[in-house]
């Protein structure tokens, strides 16, 4: 229970440190979701839609895999995974080139 009150604690701590001068969240926080674990799973290279980091503010630096949903009417999937994992390294590799 106290570890659950100190973690909480602290994630409104970085929350409010993340207020810009003009009382807006910064969008790095906002718009970004952390990882507790990842997954040790390969998704096929073609559903692969991009890829970002976790931010800063996390306690774990992971990739997120975005998925091309497969009907347009559901949502984008995404994954959490260990950028040392030798997969995710090539699949980085993949969809930079890809998309450059």
């Amino acid at each position: 229970m106290k570890t659950s009150l100190l973690f909480l604690t602290l994630c409104c701590a970085l929350q409010l440190n993340n207020v810009t001068s003009d009382g807006s969240i910064a969008s790095e926080s906002a718009n970004s979701i952390c990882c507790f674990n990842a997954r040790n799973i390969r998704i096929p290279l073609q559903r692969l839609e991009n890829y970002y980091w976790t931010s800063d503010i996390c306690p774990l630096r992971h990739i997120v895999f975005v998925t091309a949903p497969e009907d347009p009417s559901t949502p984008k999937k995404q994954f959490c995974m260990d950028p040392e994992n030798k997969w995710v390294q090539r699949t980085i590799n993949y969809l930079d080139k890809k998309h450059a």
